[in-house]
């Protein structure tokens, strides 16, 4: 007898003594749970869910807490002084062995159902903390903002010379750190990149030739 289970988004054939990995379920190692969303039994008669098949599931052992094989995101834009960044990422899964395939009985078997470890539930909790939070902390950068302002004026220099720089841009350089031409005249391919990936340029370092434009400016 075999079961098709739906889980993490995925389908999965299984038979009783499988080993398989799934999706992260919010369950330690030795427990035992119970897969509900059923959608096909076959073996000597087959039956199709529509979509799951009513009171069936699959109860499983789990076995560990995993992670799946690094996979590596890498990313090069096509612009003159190009760029690139490696991402690597290992997705959690939990390693589980099928015990039992229960054709009906699944309702009333009082074995704990797998969940996913970013249940709804789980978000829905996270998701209210935040809530009450946020209203005094509005009210708090109100009374900051002209200190905010302020502090730019010793020392730094009027940046929107640059060519395409306006208050905004401008704003966001100096909240980046970026106060002076003598910095922006330093900066090297990695820092553009840097710099365009945090703030969104989008090129724009490239294309109006602020290094350039910085190295005179700085000359005074």
């Amino acid at each position: 007898m075999f079961a098709v289970l739906k889980t993490g988004g995925k389908q999965y054939k299984v038979q009783s003594g499988d080993t398989l990995r799934v999706e992260k379920l919010a369950a330690d190692a030795g427990e035992t749970v119970q897969f509900n969303d059923i959608l096909m039994l076959g073996g000597d008669k087959v039956v199709v869910g529509a979509p799951f098949v009513k009171d069936a599931g699959v109860q499983a052992e789990v076995v560990d807490q995993i992670k799946g094989e690094k996979v590596i995101n890498f990313v090069k834009r096509r612009r003159k002084h190009s760029s690139k960044r490696t991402k690597g990422h290992r997705q959690k899964l939990t390693l589980i062995k099928v015990t039992d395939i229960l054709a009906t009985g699944a309702e009333k078997s009082g074995v704990k159902a797998a969940l996913g470890a970013g249940s709804v539930s789980a978000k829905a909790v996270e998701a209210a903390t935040p809530a009450k939070k946020a209203a005094p902390k509005k009210a708090e950068p109100k009374a900051e903002a002209p200190k905010a302002k302020a502090a730019p004026k010793a020392g730094a220099d009027d940046l929107k010379q640059l060519s395409g720089v306006g208050p905004a841009l401008e704003k966001k350089l100096l909240d980046a750190g970026v106060t002076t031409f003598a910095q922006i005249a330093a900066w090297t391919d990695e820092d553009v990149a840097a710099m365009d990936e945090k703030l969104s340029f989008k090129g724009r370092i490239e294309r109006e030739g602020w290094i350039e434009q910085a190295k005179e400016l700085s000359k005074g």
